[in-house]
């Protein structure tokens, strides 16, 4: 079985999709990491996250990278969201995470275009939503937690310039297929919006 997990930053689809493979015994993949890594080797690089040409040598990233915790900052997902709007960078991943979808046994993806552009194919399809308000506080206790210095306010407005780069770009926009499961956790914590999850392909797989 393939799951397909979409939505835009902080919506809690990277919490579903964890939650959904160990439910299910399947392997995960947050393809936002592989952008993030991009992200992080243009920054290495001495490249321009905006520039095509500096973003696509940035995907030859050491896999090690992969492993390393600054990627999960608030600014690398940021850079990842520049990167991401480039045609050559998002080919340039596409067979990877491809042959992670196509795995015998099935798989868990989460990104912003799994079930439109990597998996359409995805027995399950959920695209994971929530309210820039919601997002943005979600975000902030995370930061205040890890002792970093922000404001609400500039949480929600980086949130909304990322939304808009990532649902108008040409290549792969975060779009939900037409085929998705509209799971909104505005309201949810964490543990109410893995078992919606749950229940949504309980009812998927069943019809």
């Amino acid at each position: 079985m393939i799951i397909a997990v979409d939505g835009p930053t902080a919506s809690g689809k990277g919490t579903i999709a964890k939650a959904l493979a160990a439910h299910y015994g399947l392997p995960h993949l947050d393809t936002g990491l592989l952008y993030r890594a991009v992200g992080y080797q243009v920054r290495a690089n001495g490249g321009d996250a905006n520039n095509p040409d500096d973003a696509l040598a940035a995907t030859l990233f050491p896999e090690t990278l992969l492993e390393n915790p600054e990627l999960r900052s608030e600014s690398m997902g940021g850079l990842a969201s520049r990167v991401s709007a480039h045609p050559a960078v998002r080919e340039a991943l596409f067979d990877r995470q491809r042959a992670f979808a196509t795995q015998a046994g099935g798989a868990v993806l989460d990104g912003r275009d799994i079930g439109t552009v990597i998996a359409p194919e995805a027995d399950v399809k959920l695209f994971v939503t929530a309210s820039v308000d919601a997002r943005a506080q979600r975000r902030f206790n995370e930061m205040q937690g890890r002792g970093e210095n922000v404001t609400l306010e500039t949480i929600a407005e980086d949130l909304r310039r990322r939304d808009e780069r990532d649902s108008t770009r040409a290549a792969a926009p975060l779009i939900p297929a037409p085929d998705a499961f509209l799971i909104d956790t505005s309201s949810l914590g964490r543990d109410e919006a893995i078992a919606a999850a749950i229940a949504a392909i309980a009812e998927i797989t069943a019809s």
